[in-house]
């Protein structure tokens, strides 16, 4: 049971002291409490004490633990030095009872309890008593006053709230909508402030910075939540280069004091470089198991699945240390079905016995030097499992991309180090493509789309291919990616508005009807400029060492973006949507 209470051991009879100390940081300063729950010492043996709390352990009538969100203080109890106040005993002189808590709480607080994330949500104001709640959101305002430091008063940042009632973005996530009590007329929620601060730079804004409130209506997709926060960074009349050392040095005057330090400059990859090796634009550097091409090895060794005349096909592999004892039948089984449904591709699994010799269905049909060339291109020996795969580079790259970080899962879940979790690996990826060939339907064949968004500029020197050769033009876009995540992308602005009016409505086939406003201030003598924004919430998570974002967030949503606490989203009465011109079709379609 957990009461609120505040226990006097005994009062502090100065006024001054009780309200305010003003020599020293405390968490008790304007407060009834001179010291945290989490505070005392045996400096303070004799010292008369005032502490507020929950009540979490309560044992015949004269044993007690008090709880706030710094710690745990007994009074009335023998030493138990588990606690960082255990060489603290705490005589109360008198105990009131604030507040009275129901009999059975849905949830207890205790750091041992085992709930379901969906509990956890339901009574997240529980939840957030616990002290991994408490860690976490802590940890998270700390980093966030740090980076606004770091930004205002080493880089001369302005910090501008920009506003969440916009239109729409073209390019990108899709956006919420906002009705308006003018018929038909509706406001979106930007999905970042990306107009808003390239406007403020054509308006001498030059350095700006915002932690923003962003929304994406991306629907059901896990990790990911409709709102969210991110720290967003402009600035004029830089390259990539000036980003990176900002970026780098952001991130070193934030860092936490109790995590492994990083060290300055990043690592820089291309993205093709990403993509042959890891199979990913975001790939986690703390582990091997690396993409091989054996094509040369293997092409026309009399194996058919090894046979193509495409100037596309591949052949690659990668090495699961021990995987041949670990990678069972029916995990292999499950990875194969979901290769086959995401990227329309199978591999081929090896396992190397005690001897050296494979395990697999197409070892007899191969010549044993191709056999030894393979296991010597990824330093295989006996125990490890080979994963083959041959196709068009993309789908075989991706394929196994996805293959090596599910195989690393399966290996970690039985013993096998691969990843060290206290180890940050910090990595710049840059030389994106600036356009893909659209994927959303059939009726968009040949279409184009923003590999990054359609305000990205391109590399220096490749502007000409705009207009000739869209597809082979890089953009100046770039990702910092740190364990595999992406914590953060930005890219160079485009600044010329008869390149920006030809890429919206030639090259994407956007109506820039809604644009005039940006383009007419590119026309406005807009100075050359880019950014950044840091995926606020992912980084914390890593910095808490959590799996998921929601953990990291006071009152988070659902995957499918419902508050389980309040009910939210919820209906509006037929007087409500009137009001804004809207009918609900019931049928849901």
């Amino acid at each position: 049971m957990f009461s609120f209470l505040r226990s006097s051991f005994p009062r502090v009879h100065s006024d001054l002291r009780k309200y305010f100390c003003p020599f020293r940081k405390s968490s008790s300063s304007l407060s009834w409490r001179t010291h945290t729950c989490g505070e005392l010492r045996g400096v303070d043996v004799g010292s008369e004490v005032t502490l507020c709390g929950w009540l979490q352990f309560k044992r015949y009538d004269f044993m007690a633990t008090l709880r706030d969100a710094h710690g745990v203080t007994q009074f009335v109890l023998p030493e138990d030095q588990k606690m960082p106040t255990g060489d603290v005993e705490v005589v109360a002189d008198e105990l009131e009872i604030l507040n009275n808590c129901s009999e059975q709480l849905p949830m207890q607080v205790h750091d041992h309890t085992n709930v379901t994330d969906a509990t956890r949500m339901i009574f997240r104001y529980l939840d957030l008593r616990s002290s991994r709640m408490q860690r976490n959101l802590r940890r998270r305002s700390e980093v966030a006053m740090k980076m606004r430091e770091y930004l205002w008063k080493q880089h001369n940042f302005v910090e501008v709230e920009t506003p969440n009632l916009f239109r729409r973005t073209p390019g990108g996530a899709k956006e919420f909508v906002v009705p308006t009590h003018q018929p038909g007329q509706f406001y979106s929620l930007p999905q970042s402030p990306q107009q808003f601060k390239q406007l403020l730079m054509v308006g001498a804004i030059d350095r700006y910075f915002q932690v923003a409130r962003c929304f994406r209506d991306e629907g059901s997709r896990p990790d990911r939540q409709p709102e969210f926060t991110q720290v967003d960074i402009e600035m004029s009349f830089i390259d990539q280069g000036c980003i990176y050392q900002l970026v780098e040095g952001l991130m070193q005057y934030c860092w936490p004091s109790d995590l492994e330090d990083i060290r300055v400059p990043f690592p820089r990859m291309k993205y093709e470089e990403a993509i042959d090796q890891y199979g990913t634009d975001k790939p986690d550097t703390r582990f091997g198991m690396t993409l091989v091409d054996v094509t040369s090895t293997l092409k026309d060794c009399g194996v058919s699945v090894f046979e193509s005349t495409s100037p596309d096909f591949v052949i690659k592999v990668i090495r699961c240390p021990d995987g041949s004892k670990h990678l069972t039948k029916g995990k292999l089984d499950r990875l194969q079905k979901t290769c086959q449904d995401k990227y329309s591709i199978r591999f081929l699994p090896v396992m190397l016995k005690e001897d050296g010799s494979w395990k697999s269905l197409i070892a007899k049909h191969l010549p044993d030097e191709a056999k030894a060339s393979v296991a010597e291109a990824v330093d295989a020996v006996p125990g490890d499992a080979l994963l083959l795969c041959a196709g068009p580079a993309n789908s075989v790259n991706h394929c196994l991309g996805f293959l090596r970080l599910k195989c690393a899962d399966i290996l970690e879940a039985q013993g096998i180090k691969l990843r060290d979790p206290d180890s940050f690996n910090f990595l710049w990826v840059d030389d994106f493509p600036l356009f893909l060939q659209s994927e959303q339907d059939d009726s968009s064949e040949g279409a184009l789309e923003s590999a990054h968004h359609p305000f990205t500029a391109p590399v220096i020197g490749e502007e000409g291919l705009v207009y000739s050769d869209p597809l082979k033009v890089r953009g100046q876009h770039y990702d910092l990616v740190l364990n595999g995540v992406e914590v953060a992308g930005g890219s160079i602005r485009i600044h010329s508005s008869q390149l920006q009016r030809y890429i919206l409505e030639t090259i994407l086939q956007e109506d820039i009807s809604g644009m005039t406003h940006l383009l007419q201030a590119l026309e406005s003598g807009c100075p050359p400029h880019g950014g950044i924004a840091i995926g606020f919430d992912r980084l914390i998570a890593l910095l808490c060492g959590e799996d998921t974002i929601r953990d990291v967030i006071a009152f988070p949503k659902t995957a499918d973006g419902n508050d389980l606490m309040s009910g939210a989203p919820s209906e509006v009465s037929a007087e409500d949507l009137a009001r804004y011109h809207i009918s609900v079709d019931q049928k849901g379609s």
